[in-house]
């Protein structure tokens, strides 16, 4: 006779004490599980299981699946828009502000390939959770804010040409540094080369940032 396993612990049973921790650990878990499987293919039994909460309690925080992927979303530009302060740009010569953020943004998506798949799937989604957040776009126009007034500064100094679109040149940034994740895969299957490899980290780093600042020259 197979003798019985050992019951499991009780799903929250370690976790009941500390409600910011435990929102904190389900939206780490939430944000793989979605940027691996997809939101459709997105289990929350699953991130109940990897947290040892249950759904019921994930339910609680995030009232459901579509308000946990909500808030995985809000989590990652948040965390992106937070590091961005941190880098005090305002106080830095515009050029220089400008090439740090362009290094940072690329050494962000490197380092946060969950999030840029997160981005994709939501693309896929056509923005339709994104959309359902008034807080998004007040969270992600301040680095609009914060390279309009680097542009400024520097057709101020002379070293930036006038007419650059604050907006279409961050773009170009973000455009740039997410390509070197979201294809990372079939660019390497195509031409043999793979944009996430530590020894092409530097050239790849080196030609955005050139091109970048060569299209804002006088």
């Amino acid at each position: 006779m197979v003798a019985a396993k050992p019951r499991a612990q009780r799903p929250g049973a370690t976790r009941t004490n500390d409600p910011e921790r435990t929102k904190a650990d389900i939206l780490a878990v939430a944000s793989q599980e979605f940027a691996e499987s997809g939101y459709s293919g997105g289990r929350v039994d699953e991130i109940a299981e990897r947290t040892k909460t249950s759904k019921r309690m994930i339910y609680y925080y995030f009232g459901s699946k579509d308000g946990l992927y909500q808030a995985v979303l809000l989590e990652y530009y948040a965390k992106l828009r937070g590091a961005e302060a941190e880098l005090h740009l305002e106080g830095q010569p515009p050029l220089q502000a400008i090439q740090r953020l362009i290094e940072f943004t690329y050494d962000w998506h490197i380092t946060h390939a969950d999030g840029v798949r997160l981005v994709m799937v939501e693309n896929i989604h056509r923005a339709r959770h994104l959309s359902a957040l008034p807080s998004i776009e007040p969270v992600n126009s301040k680095v609009i804010q914060l390279v309009e007034s680097m542009l400024a500064r520097g057709v101020t100094e002379g070293v930036i040409r006038k007419g650059v679109n604050a907006l279409d040149f961050y773009l170009s940034i973000a455009a740039l540094c997410y390509f070197s994740v979201s294809n990372r895969y079939t660019i390497n299957a195509i031409f043999g080369y793979d944009m996430g490899a530590s020894e092409n980290f530097a050239a790849r780093r080196g030609a955005i940032l050139e091109m970048l600042l060569r299209s804002i020259a006088p």
